[in-house]
């Protein structure tokens, strides 16, 4: 795998990782408020964990880009369970799915192709 096709999946790891970022806030601020729990709460649960790889990601670090993915599939659950538990909110929820695979596959070839890089 050569260096070119490396940055390719890390820039798809950052469109799913910003993608989600976005939709988490749009999610839970502007598109489907919930009154029952507050606003500030539910961004704090969905959006934080999404916050602890951020710096390493940025940095193109293999580790903090390994610990993405990781966390991505929190995401990936939460999302396949919310399409089939509610039907209002299934689009976002696809969307979710759909973004969180994007930050787990990219981030996972680009953690590869950096191991295959080094060595």
């Amino acid at each position: 795998m050569s260096s070119n096709h490396t940055i390719y999946y890390y820039y798809l790891a950052l469109t799913g990782y910003f993608g989600l970022f976005i939709l988490l806030m749009l999610w839970h601020t502007v598109l489907m408020t919930n009154s029952t729990f507050p606003i500030a709460l539910q961004l704090i649960i969905t959006v934080v964990p999404l916050l602890i790889p951020l710096r390493g990601l940025l940095d193109k670090n293999p580790k903090s880009c390994a610990w993405a993915a990781y966390i991505s599939l929190i995401y990936f659950i939460h999302g396949s369970a919310e399409s089939y538990v509610n039907v209002i909110e299934r689009p976002l929820a696809l969307m979710e799915t759909l973004l969180s695979l994007l930050l787990f596959f990219g981030a996972n070839f680009y953690v590869r192709g950096m191991k295959k890089i080094r060595e």
